[in-house]
């Protein structure tokens, strides 16, 4: 079994879905916990650190072999956590920000959070070196104003539009790569109509997950 940490319940059935087309037949089983994200966002995600450690534990006592945390707010919190709790845990961006660094050097990062700002430029950094590629990679950020206030309240359509409309101010001139920084931004993509290729974590987050999960369960 595969669990998956989210902050919004909005990415149960998007990740549902994802298995169904997918991976079909895998036992995926989520934990929501929206008051890490909020709490995170006002006072930082090392400070949501030891609940985070304790929700997995509860999750590895439950038999997952293996968690992606889909909440790019706290994903490095729960990598870290996940190894101190003795179970994978992969955050669900990482996957997309690698593929952003292998895409181009400008890479542009679009969020709707301001506390998810610093954890995806700090990922897409890791994944350079990881490349051999610090010094050709800047990353700038963008905050889309206005876009979470829509997602707090519910109106969907509002918030991919909000988003789809910040990627299309994004052109060629300004970056190589435009990356979606929150799973929830993922639907703008087919709103879009820039030429610079968009990317987004919940396709390729699920299937890096699916291969730890497997790993772990001897698949070899």
């Amino acid at each position: 079994m595969l669990a998956l940490l989210h902050t919004s319940p909005v990415h149960v059935p998007v990740f549902d879905a994802l298995r169904d087309d997918a991976h079909p037949g895998l036992e995926l089983r989520h934990h929501v916990d929206e008051g890490l994200l909020s709490r995170a966002r006002e006072h930082g995600p090392d400070a949501v650190a030891d609940e985070v450690r304790a929700v997995l534990a509860g999750v590895a006592a439950g038999g997952a072999r293996a968690v992606l945390c889909t909440c790019s707010t706290i994903g490095a919190v729960a990598e870290a956590a996940g190894a101190a709790v003795g179970v994978p845990v992969l955050r669900v961006d990482r996957p997309m920000a690698a593929a952003a660094v292998a895409a181009g050097s400008r890479i542009v990062v679009l969020a709707t959070v301001e506390s998810t700002v610093a954890p995806t430029t700090e990922l897409i950094e890791e994944e350079a070196v990881r490349a051999g590629r610090r010094r050709l990679v800047t990353v700038r950020t963008v905050l889309v104003p206005g876009a979470f206030e829509r997602f707090a309240v519910g109106d969907g359509e509002g918030y991919v539009r909000l988003v789809a409309a910040a990627a299309d101010a994004v052109t060629f001139a300004d970056a190589d790569v435009i990356v979606l920084a929150q799973a929830s931004m993922a639907p703008a993509r087919e709103l879009t109509t820039t030429s610079v290729p968009v990317l987004s974590s919940p396709g390729v987050g699920l299937a890096a997950g699916v291969r730890l999960w497997w790993l772990r369960a001897g698949g070899g």
